[in-house]
């Protein structure tokens, strides 16, 4: 008798070790499947709602396999709903810049010709200790250093130094997919009739730019296809 229940006691702990080996695999193409779904953009830096997204994706695999006596199907519904739903959070930021920037925000000129933005620091809740652990990753010993600093949606820092020739003047975006960015017009004190007169001369409608930038006092236009 006592033979037996070990018999039905070891059978039973191969079964379990077997369902946690399949839903482990199982799991792991399930989820290179959800990433290529969702974009080669979640390979990269996760914007705030795409760690969301995967936050919750690799909790709710973590417990299907901690509770291997649950049906499956529990965890890949939800799982390929949320898959579902970033495809259609995606494709609405690519359709409308207002949506992308309630999303993913937008990013802030840290550091203008040299001079700290700190209303912009404190909107961000971004603090100077903040800057300058990001500056000393870039090798930067000081602000002084910096021509431009742009705090970017996925919290990154991109940084023009004032003693790079080829970047110190900060390529700065007027219009973005047909849409011009009045915050970046008030940096250089030009306004909305400044721009549109530009693209008149240059015999380009505002709706066919697909990215329009300032550079050494110059306007680079690249319309769509």
């Amino acid at each position: 008798m006592n033979k037996l229940l070990l018999l039905v006691h070891y059978i039973n702990g191969e079964t379990m070790i077997i369902r946690i080996m399949v839903r482990a695999v199982l799991f792991y193409f399930l989820i290179i499947v959800s990433y290529k779904l969702m974009g080669k953009r979640e390979l990269g830096e996760l914007s705030l709602f795409d760690f969301v997204i995967s936050t919750v994706l690799s909790q709710m695999i973590a417990m299907s396999i901690e509770n291997y006596d649950d049906p499956i199907l529990y965890t890949i519904a939800p799982l390929f709903i949320l898959v579902l739903l970033q495809v259609v959070i995606s494709i609405l930021t690519l359709k409308s810049k207002r949506f992308r920037s309630l999303i993913d925000g937008k990013e802030t000129l840290i550091i203008n010709k040299g001079i700290l933005n700190i209303k912009e620091m404190i909107k961000q809740r971004y603090s100077l200790d903040d800057l300058l652990t990001q500056l000393r990753d870039k090798n930067i010993r000081s602000i002084e250093e910096v021509d431009y600093a742009v705090l970017e949606t996925n919290g990154k820092l991109s940084v023009f130094k004032k003693d790079d020739k080829d970047n110190n003047i900060f390529p700065l975006p007027l219009v973005l997919d047909g849409i011009i960015e009045l915050d970046n017009l008030k940096l250089i004190n030009k306004d909305k009739n400044w721009l549109l007169t530009i693209l008149k001369d240059k015999n380009v409608e505002l709706e066919n730019v697909f990215y329009s930038f300032l550079n050494k006092n110059e306007v680079f236009i690249i319309k769509k296809n």
